[in-house]
């Protein structure tokens, strides 16, 4: 019985969800507009965190400047919410008028050559359209698969929702806990891979092996994507994405290291957070800031976790001793 109504709940969902996205997206725009209203000055969707993560990270701006910043930012994440409903329909020669790429001929190249690659990239600009990004690549002589790391969502309805969106552009979406999986199986078929990770979310405690000063704070940062393109040979790419006008984005693809192994412990994590730094200070407003990013400090961590033999283990009273 539970079978047949999540069915029936997910193609409930599903057809509201791609009779809204058939609306022009002029008309997404003005639901944005309307929405923004409800979001920024009704509900004052997690206030709190947002404007706490701005004066954080930009305590030298003054108190009106981090207020646009709010504003704008509460401005573009609407604009996320209707495009990404948008993506359900949107034709292959709109999105790529919308969102374009430089580098693919390099990428493609690494991808000719054998070798497979780690794309990072962040919550910035529309990270959900980013996936058009298998339409720029020239025909590959090489055999590879392009995929994109998702979270599982809890409802298992929406998650298979959101799964047949993402899937719509080429790149097949792995999960999490699949990913050294996925790569190991296409290398043991011969294929080369290209995965996109978004790497700027909180990791979990017992994931925290690495500090970092990340927008003027101290930040836990995940390792595991150096680790597998470390171990796996994989070439790193950076995604600089820049907004350039509402609806339209401009991703450029830069090769960050062909030889990870060649660089000290950290560094390759340390290097994408610099790049990825530098992206949001640009035009702060297009990054992700409702996110409860530093939630988790080091001096919780020192007192509640240690680390024993590279591995991240709760304290215990007799360990202390």
């Amino acid at each position: 019985m539970k079978k047949v109504l999540d069915n029936m709940a997910y193609w409930a969902v599903t057809g509201v969800w791609y009779t809204l996205s058939l609306l022009p997206l002029w008309v997404h725009y003005l639901l944005s507009d309307l929405l923004y209203l409800l979001v920024a000055h009704v509900l004052r969707y997690r206030h709190r965190v947002i404007w706490k993560n701005l004066s954080n990270a930009y305590p030298d701006k003054s108190e009106q400047e981090r207020k646009r910043l709010l504003r704008q930012f509460y401005r573009h994440f609407c604009d996320i919410l209707v495009e990404t409903v948008k993506s359900a329909t949107i034709s292959r020669k709109n999105i790529m008028r919308r969102m374009t790429f430089k580098g693919a001929e390099q990428v493609a190249e690494i991808l000719n050559s054998g070798q497979s690659i780690a794309l990072l990239l962040g919550h910035y600009g529309n990270w959900e359209w980013v996936t058009s990004f298998a339409l720029w690549l020239p025909p590959l002589q090489h055999d590879a698969v392009l995929g994109q790391i998702y979270h599982p969502l809890e409802n298992t309805v929406f998650d298979r929702v959101v799964l047949k969106v993402r899937n719509r552009m080429g790149p097949v979406c792995v999960s999490t806990r699949d990913t050294l999986r996925w790569v190991l199986g296409n290398e043991r078929d011969g294929k080369a891979t290209m995965l996109g990770y978004i790497n700027d979310q909180v990791p979990t405690w017992h994931n925290i092996h690495h500090w970092l000063t990340f927008l003027n704070q101290e930040t836990p940062v995940f390792t595991g994507i150096e680790r597998i393109a470390r171990s796996r040979n994989q070439a790193v790419v950076y995604l600089d994405v820049k907004r350039v006008k509402r609806g339209h984005y401009e991703c450029e693809m830069q090769v960050v290291t062909r030889d990870p192994a060649s660089m000290a412990e950290y560094e390759l994590t340390d290097t994408y957070f610099r790049l990825m730094e530098q992206t949001i200070n640009r035009a702060p407003q297009y990054w992700l800031w409702s996110h409860n990013r530093w939630k988790r400090t080091r001096e919780e961590f020192d007192r509640r976790y240690q680390v024993v033999d590279g591995r991240v283990v709760e304290r215990h009273p007799e360990t202390d001793k």
